[in-house]
């Protein structure tokens, strides 16, 4: 098992992700990451996508029952795993494919550190 550290960019944790109206049977992570970080999953033959010059990569599983804890380990609720939260995820990795690469399963999350959203104010909110 391996673990990478990232910035949550989407997040589908509470329910499946739905792709083209349909639910795909998966929950799912995007991380925004660090260069050592995708340095190291390429490394281990997974695709690494860029996003604005960010790096990026989905981490996703069919199981329902994963682990999210905070920085105590207590448990938290997958539903408050946002965009820009950091977290640590422990990952297993599929099995190589010709095109795709090797798929990054998700094991577990920790919260690292909560993201701060805001609206940007432009003055017509």
């Amino acid at each position: 098992m391996s673990v990478v550290t990232g910035t949550v960019a989407f997040a589908n944790l509470a329910e499946h992700e739905v792709y083209n109206g349909q639910s795909t049977g998966k929950y799912s992570l995007v991380l925004s990451l660090d260069d050592a970080d995708a340095d190291k999953l390429k490394a281990e033959g997974v695709k690494v996508r860029e996003y604005k010059n960010i790096p990026q990569r989905k981490f996703a599983t069919k199981f329902d029952e994963f682990p999210v804890i905070d920085n105590d380990g207590e448990p938290v609720s997958k539903s408050s795993v946002r965009y820009g939260d950091k977290v640590r995820i422990k990952y297993n990795l599929g099995n190589p494919h010709p095109v795709h690469g090797v798929a990054p399963y998700l094991q577990a999350i920790r919260v690292v550190e909560k993201g701060e959203m805001t609206l940007e104010d432009d003055g017509e909110f």
